[in-house]
């Protein structure tokens, strides 16, 4: 098990490789769909940050110079006006294709969480800007909240609860590297290998 404090270096990056696991403590952001929409259309491509976006494009620029993103929906309750979570587990994360390569290069995030994997654009910028992708543990999201020790903050909760950022700081939180800084996915590795046993089972 590799120990990763948040913010993470690209030295420390560059040294990861596919089926590395990682414990992960430090500052973390969530974001899914609606957070990532937001990120490319008011701060990414766009000529000007909105004024009324200033104060929150600072913010997200020091959670994620050298962060990490959960893509996480989770289940939250507030106790005695305190934000706590109950159930944080992966999702999906093939839906921020189309946004995480920018992401990661703009904002400089060196690791990304989720599951299922993303594809070769994504594996393209963790190679060109070092960043690595996360596999977290599926059908765990109850054990994954207690790596969750404290909701720091929420920004953009007019999104909803599962939309919304998420700034929360987590301990021990556990994942395996499934893409790496080398060029090389796991994902993509089962898929090949999957494959290949496909058409030799039809040619049989």
């Amino acid at each position: 098990m590799i120990e990763l404090t948040i913010p993470i270096s690209d030295e420390q990056i560059r040294a990861l490789h596919v089926g590395d696991t990682v414990s992960l403590s430090g500052v973390m952001l969530t974001a899914r769909d609606a957070a990532h929409k937001y990120m490319i259309e008011n701060f990414i491509r766009t000529d000007q940050v909105p004024a009324s976006e200033r104060e929150m494009y600072e913010k997200l620029k020091a959670d994620l110079d050298g962060g990490v993103i959960y893509h996480c929906g989770p289940i939250v309750k507030k106790e005695d006006g305190v934000w706590r979570f109950v159930a944080a587990g992966p999702t999906t994360s093939i839906r921020e294709e189309v946004y995480e390569p920018e992401v990661i290069e703009h904002f400089n995030v060196k690791a990304v969480i989720g599951k299922g994997g993303m594809g070769p654009n994504t594996l393209k910028a963790c190679q060109e800007f070092g960043a690595v992708y996360l596999q977290a543990v599926g059908g765990a999201a109850s054990l994954i909240a207690n790596a969750v020790v404290e909701v720091i903050d929420v920004y953009k909760l007019e999104f909803g609860v599962p939309e919304a950022f998420w700034k929360i700081r987590v301990e021990n939180f556990p994942a395996v590297v499934t893409m790496d800084s080398h060029g090389r996915s796991l994902h993509e590795d089962v898929w090949v290998k999957s494959q290949e046993v496909f058409e030799r089972l039809v040619a049989a």
